[in-house]
């Protein structure tokens, strides 16, 4: 605690009023103003806490709109601090209130360490008879403190990249995963914020093409008792237990003995990757905190007021509402806790310079009770907010709650996670009939999905794979999953994967096999880099990642989540990258706008038009044929309609997207138009060294399972 002066003996006459906003922890220079908001409280104190870990308490007396507030001058950044918050403990009621154990500031802007099972984290005595009924009566300080931060640093010249939606390639990847055994990358700063800013690193992402790094939940989170006790943790960070300070266990600096140093370990490594041009997207999860159910710890929102931050059950308030399946919900409904996460959302935009957040079941941020309302208070703030409304917004839309599904169904200024997109494009590559018609939704942005609410292609969030299940090597290696690393008996996990082992279940020496699932790995990372929309890539599958069939690693913190560098297949790599080269090389690929269908003027060309193998146009009965596995999508590269930034109009070549799931080998007839004279071979799935050149009319041979993307340049 440099600069910090002794707070023994700190007497109540010492602290002035204060004010009530903003909430926290706030350094000013002279001193901290402490406030905490709660409604049902009737005393709060705050507890400082010294080098040896002595505690100080002092009484917020003032109070205002509910939130209690003091100032404490000559405090300096680098104090720990945390609340004892005193009122009513009376589960039936919903009140949790126990002086007992110290609590986490819900506005910490630091921590400074992890948190401390074996020093008690329940506010109940754990084993009793009557359960959570029965109020503990010890010390219970395992929860890490908050610590009084200065939020100065030198940012120099960082810009925000800004790449508009549809010219952004995300990359989805976790902090720790993606360098823990990268071997260019020092072992000290493998697996950290520093790691991921390496030059190296970013010298990788760069040279891949991506345009933004979604990161996996990088708030602080709980490790799970009940992984704990099995030997394993909470790997990809599902359950925060603050909104404002990153997590520890990514820190270089947290390692080196410095936990306050992870805030600008982080900023630096936003920083490093702006001015690589890469945009920086968090995946945040404001639906639920690591306090469980009724049977959780008590480490912060539980003990504060718990009526105010959780949905409780109404007739029955003991029990909450689970709509995440993690135990409880936030109560995004009451004003207090819809402004705590309008606040920390702020603070990474201004703060931490963040460009965007995905938000993990969105669905729930936006219940009533039991149903989903687009305009629910939480997206009306987002939609007229000056700082937020113009980050980038993406929804997982849905939660595991009555009616949570809601793909297509969020307001505008939003991108969705398209989980339908996903469905579909790994139902036809493993060969499924009769999708023909839903395929040529997928391709062209899912207009059913998008179009009618104003929103744009690049609102669908295109991907294939995810955190969330197989990785793309292991969905072309197993029929199905194999969990048993996790230590629930095979049990969690979706059943419904949609894979095909392609012959062999997991790792084979069957060179047929393997050259199957070569091709069908660049069928998935064709089909998504020249779809319309905005693609994102799970991180590692351009290289051939795989997590041994488990398609549920949260809590695996070791070798089958982490990136297997040495391991890496380096044709799928640059076959990955060239893929990125020929999106961001032709408009026509990242349209701005919805296909019209209307024919381009002066010709006998649409903007978009589908072929069946045999050359002629695609007919009603082809697109509900269920025996359906092929076809060929034409886009116009005069038929765009858009401009550049600079307000020229935007021209392409004519290309043309040739996909077949059939088992047997198809000859395809290209397209003949007086504008443009030959057709040149850009992408073949089955062959990297292809090279073709045709005049419209002649016939080219598509493999089984593979794809073909030709040009033809405007005369």
């Amino acid at each position: 605690m440099q600069g910090t002066p002794s707070i023994e003996g700190l007497a109540d006459f010492l602290v002035h009023p204060g004010e009530p906003y903003p909430l926290g922890a706030t350094w000013d220079g002279e001193g901290v103003n402490f406030a905490l908001y709660s409604e049902n409280a009737t005393r709060v104190e705050v507890c400082l806490f010294d080098g040896q870990g002595q505690e100080t308490r002092v009484a917020l007396r003032e109070q205002t709109a509910f939130v209690w507030h003091g100032y404490l001058p000559g405090l300096q950044p680098g104090q720990r601090y945390g609340y004892r918050v005193h009122g009513p403990y009376e589960p039936d009621r919903g009140l949790r209130f126990n002086p007992n154990v110290v609590l986490l500031d819900p506005y910490a802007r630091a921590l400074d360490g992890v948190e401390n099972f074996g020093r008690g984290v329940f506010a109940y005595e754990t084993g009793h008879e009557n359960e959570d009924y029965a109020m503990l009566q010890q010390e219970q300080r395992g929860v890490p403190l908050g610590v009084v931060v200065d939020n100065g640093f030198d940012w120099g010249r960082d810009r925000w990249p800004n790449t508009p939606l549809h010219h952004t390639v995300i990359y989805e990847a976790h902090v720790k995963g993606l360098t823990m055994t990268h071997p260019d990358i020092p072992e000290e700063l493998r697996g950290t914020y520093a790691g991921l800013a390496h030059p190296v690193m970013i010298e990788y992402l760069k040279k891949l093409g991506v345009t933004a790094v979604e990161l996996m939940p990088v708030h602080s989170h709980l490790d799970d008792p009940f992984l704990l006790d099995k030997g394993l943790t909470n790997y990809w960070g599902y359950s925060t237990l603050n909104f404002f300070t990153p997590e520890l266990r990514y820190s270089a600096a947290f390692r080196r003995g410095d936990p306050v140093g992870a805030l600008r370990e982080f900023k630096e490594m936003v920083k490093a990757l702006h001015a690589a041009g890469l945009e920086v997207i968090l995946d945040v999860v404001y639906n639920h905190t690591s306090e469980g159910n009724h049977m959780g710890p008590t480490l912060s929102f539980k003990g504060i007021d718990n009526p105010t931050y959780y949905r409780l059950v109404q007739d029955n308030p003991r029990f909450y509402f689970d709509y995440t399946g993690t135990g409880n919900t936030l109560n995004v409904r009451h004003p207090q806790t819809l402004q705590l996460v309008m606040d920390s959302l702020r603070y990474w935009v201004q703060v931490m310079h963040v460009d965007g957040f995905r938000f993990d079941l969105a669905s729930t941020l936006a219940r009533g009770l039991h149903e989903v309302d687009q305009l629910s208070g939480f997206f009306t703030i987002i939609h007229q907010d000056p700082v937020l409304s113009n980050v980038k917004l993406i929804a997982e839309p849905w939660d595991v709650g009555e009616g949570g599904y809601q793909v297509g169904n969020f307001p505008v200024k939003w991108a969705e996670w398209n989980g339908i997109y996903r469905d579909s494009i790994r139902a036809f590559w493993k060969g499924e009939g009769g999708l023909a018609s839903d395929l040529g939704y997928r391709l062209t942005g899912s207009s059913d999905l998008y179009q009618g609410d104003g929103r744009k292609p690049s609102a669908s969030i295109n991907f294939v794979t995810a955190h969330d299940g197989f990785t793309l090597r292991d969905s072309v290696s197993y029929n199905d999953k194999h969990n048993e690393a996790n230590k629930e008996n095979n049990q969690d996990g979706h059943n419904d994967n949609r894979s095909w082992n392609c012959g062999a279940e997991g790792p084979t020496d069957d060179e047929g096999v393997n050259r199957l699932r070569a091709r069908q790995q660049r069928n998935f990372l064709a089909t998504l880099l020249l779809s319309q929309g905005t693609p994102m890539l799970l991180g590692g599958d351009e290289c051939g990642r795989s997590q041994r069939g488990n398609n549920n690693a949260y809590c695996q913190d070791n070798e089958i989540s982490w990136f297997d560098w040495a391991g890496m297949d380096a044709d799928l790599l640059e076959f990955t990258r060239r893929l990125i080269r020929i999106r961001k090389g032709h408009p026509a690929l990242h349209r701005q706008k919805f296909f019209s269908g209307r024919p381009i003027r002066g010709t006998d060309v649409h903007d978009v038009m589908w072929y069946r193998h045999d050359g002629e146009l695609m007919t009603d009965e082809d697109w509900q044929n269920a025996h359906t596995q092929s076809l060929a999508m034409f886009l116009a590269g005069n038929g765009l309609r858009e401009t550049d930034r600079q307000g020229r109009p935007l021209h392409d070549d004519h290309l043309l997207l040739m996909l077949s799931a059939s088992h047997e080998d198809l000859v395809f007839t290209l397209p003949a138009f007086p504008e443009c004279t030959h057709w040149e071979l850009v992408v073949d799935t089955s062959n990297d060294q292809a090279n073709e050149t045709h005049e419209g009319g002649d016939k080219t041979l598509l493999m089984a399972r593979s794809l073909k993307l030709f040009r033809c340049p405007l005369k």
